[in-house]
Order: structure tokens, then sequence, then C-alpha cells
């Protein structure tokens, strides 16, 4: 809970020449299971949630090139303040700032904002698509050469060239005029994790990097595939949108140091984190579910799972093969620095992914060994660049400057 902490990782990703430090964020703490928070608390699982805007800017002062990414939701925020936020911390930062759209998910974080429940999943969707609409156009509100600077006119900017939104929508009214001028990469990068049908189309619309969880290569060779399909289905370039799933990586001198640590982090996780973590991404109360029944509709409603035809599983087997608050939640690479590698470029050459989302077994020392160890293995073979390309994040991913109106 300090800033030191934040800006101390900062820098070691920028060391490696990570593109992005990207944080996930939840609009209540993990209190759906028993409609209490005391496990939560008491583990402490993932109950500190501080604002991001703090953190994001403490990490990149602390930078100069590596990325900031921050989760802010469609569902309890609105456009201009979300809109305004990213575009002020974009020009802060010189242009590294991306944002991931969620839709928030939990009826805890609607309780937070006064409300009983949160909206249904396509609905929550159907907003989103507008509450973009309305962001996008308030950031496309000045023209990148508003700005004049004239002092012999005494005129600071021409205001033919800025623009009033006048949104009105079936979920929102946002007039305008936007009060950020165009930002050093056009417009923040976006991040989107929705993996449902609906979610999938939503990313395939906005997104410029999907973040994914996928199981295996298999299913990641699936995914990736469907992906890219949506976004040629929805008119754009389709190397425009980078799918990024995310793994844990645990190294070792050698391999049986590395198994043992790997045995070591998954000794950790106890069944209440489980239980706890599984409550609140479900948004049910699993402590009032019959472990030997089959899931209830609400529990799989708008996830894609499981397959038409298949039997719904019950929470016993739910429980079972989610690992959910375990190592195994995510494709575990273990072994040498040499062997992560090939897991990683296995991925990528086949492909799977445009990249990863690197996530830490244990802070702190999980990113600095794989600075120290895995990046230069990535380097000698040509897989991972040596140098940042430019300043802004745009130019780092390869990502053109965005234009006024190109999303249109």
């Amino acid at each position: 809970m300090t800033a030191e902490y934040y800006q101390g990782i900062g820098r070691t990703l920028e060391q490696g020449k990570f593109h992005l430090a990207f944080f996930d964020d939840r609009l209540a703490m993990p209190d759906r299971y028993g409609d209490d928070h005391s496990l939560a608390v008491s583990g402490g699982i993932r109950v500190v949630k501080m604002d991001l805007v703090p953190l994001m800017t403490a990490m990149g002062l602390a930078t100069r090139y590596l990325g900031i990414g921050g989760t802010y939701s469609t569902t309890y925020h609105e456009p201009f303040h979300v809109a305004r936020v990213f575009s002020t911390l974009d020009h802060m930062i010189n242009g590294r700032v991306a944002w991931n759209i969620v839709t928030s998910f939990n009826d805890s974080e609607a309780k937070n904002f006064g409300l009983a429940s949160h909206l249904e999943h396509d609905l929550r969707y159907d907003r989103a698509d507008e509450f973009m609409e309305a962001v996008m156009g308030h950031w496309d509100s000045w023209a990148d050469d508003a700005i004049e600077f004239d002092r012999g006119s005494r005129r600071f900017a021409d205001p033919a060239k800025v623009r009033r939104l006048d949104h009105e929508g079936s979920w929102f009214k946002s007039r305008g005029p936007f009060t950020v001028p165009r930002t050093p990469q056009g417009r923040p990068v976006l991040i989107q994790a929705g993996q449902s049908g609906r979610g999938r189309r939503f990313g395939a619309r906005w997104a410029e990097l999907v973040f994914v969880v996928q199981a295996d290569l298999q299913s990641a060779r699936e995914m990736y595939r469907g992906i890219k399909q949506a976004v040629a289905e929805a008119g754009r370039e389709v190397d425009s949108v980078r799918v990024l799933p995310a793994v844990y990586c645990v190294g070792g001198e050698t391999r049986a140091i590395a198994q043992e640590r790997f045995a070591y982090v998954e000794s950790l996780a106890e069944e209440a984190d489980k239980l706890v973590l599984l409550s609140e991404i479900v948004n049910v109360d699993l402590s009032k579910l019959d472990l030997d029944q089959p899931l209830p509709e609400s529990m799989t409603a708008g996830r894609g799972r499981p397959a038409d035809g298949a039997p719904v599983p019950t929470l016993k087997e739910f429980l079972a093969s989610s690992n959910r608050g375990t190592v195994r939640e995510l494709p575990c690479f273990v072994g040498t620095p040499a062997d992560i590698a090939d897991e990683l470029e296995t991925w990528f050459t086949t492909p799977a992914c445009d990249g990863f989302v690197i996530a830490a077994t244990h802070v702190p020392g999980a990113y600095e060994e794989f600075v120290r160890t895995v990046v230069p293995e990535l380097q000698r073979r040509g897989l991972f660049h040596r140098e940042y390309a430019g300043q802004t994040l745009r130019d780092n991913l390869g990502l053109p400057r965005a234009l006024r109106d190109d999303w249109r």
C-alpha cells in the first residue's frame, strides 16, 4: 500500500522491456460466499483494491517507456469521467496509457453503487457498446491541430476544431465539449477480456489487446482463431488486435529446483481461497449449494460453457476442475529459463497468441526472476526486443497513432 511498491515493479518491468503493466480490478471485495467477508479478510483473499489512478500515476512517473494499463468499469462509471481520467493520465505520462474495459459482473459491486443487483450479462455489453461510443466521441472532440498558441491574435485554439458530442442514447446522455485535447498517442490503447460470445463480439469491435485465460495450448489455438475471425467479421484489420493469454512461469537453475518451487507455491492455496473466489466470479453464494447437484443456470448462462449437449457439472466437479485460487488456474511453465522460453516460443509461433500476460506466482521476486533469467533467453532467440521502439505505448506495440474518428 505504498507508491514505492508499485514504482519498484514498474522499474523492474521496464528493465525487462515489458510493453505494459496491467492492473485488473473489482469494485468490491469477494464477499459472496456466505454473504460474508470474514473468510476473505482473514485470509487476505484479494480484499485490498485501491483506486487505480494514483497507482498508475505513481508507476507512470517512475518509468519512461513502460505502458500503464488500468481497469475501469462501464457498468458503474460515466463515459465523460472515464474519458477524462484516461486522457489526462495519457498526457501526464507522455502517451503510455491503456484502459482495460470491463462490464463488471457481481452483485456486491452493484450494492456498493446503490443497486440491488448487477445487470443481465448481454445488457451489460449493450450498455458498454454505447459507453464506448460516448467515450470515443469525447476523445475525438478535439482535432490534432486544434491548439494554436497564437500570441499575435491572442487565440489559444481554433473553436472550429473543437466539437460538442451531444450524445443521447438508450443508456447515456453526454453533451460536451470535452475538456482534454487529443493525447500523444491519439487516444489510450484499449484492452478487453470478454470470452463469452457477446463479450467476444464486443472485443472484436473495440479492443486492441484482448486478455484471455485458456487452460492449454489447444484451447488457446482455438480461442486465438475465433477472436481473429470475429475481428475480421467486425470489419477490422486482423493484425490490429493482439491476443494475450495469462500464464505463470516458475523457474529454477535446474528442473528439479523449479518443480520444488512450483510444489511450494501450489501448497499455499487453501480451500477457502477457491470457495471465496469462485463465489465472487460466478456471482453465486456457493455455501447454499449441494456439492452433488448440477450447477444452476445462473452459473452457466452467458459464459459459453458447457458445450451444447455436455452434461452440467456438479458443484464438486466444478470446484475440482476450476482451479480457481490456485497456481493451476492458468497454464504454468515450469523449468529452467530455456524450458520456459521453449513453452513461450511454442505458444507464440503456433500461433496461439501474439504475446503474454505474465502473472506473478509470488511478490516480490517473480518479475525480477523473469526479467533476469527468461527475458535474456527470449532476446537471444530473437523473439523479444532489446530496446523500446519509441516513446508511446502505441509505438512500442507496433500500433499506429489513433486517428480521429477511425473507429466509426
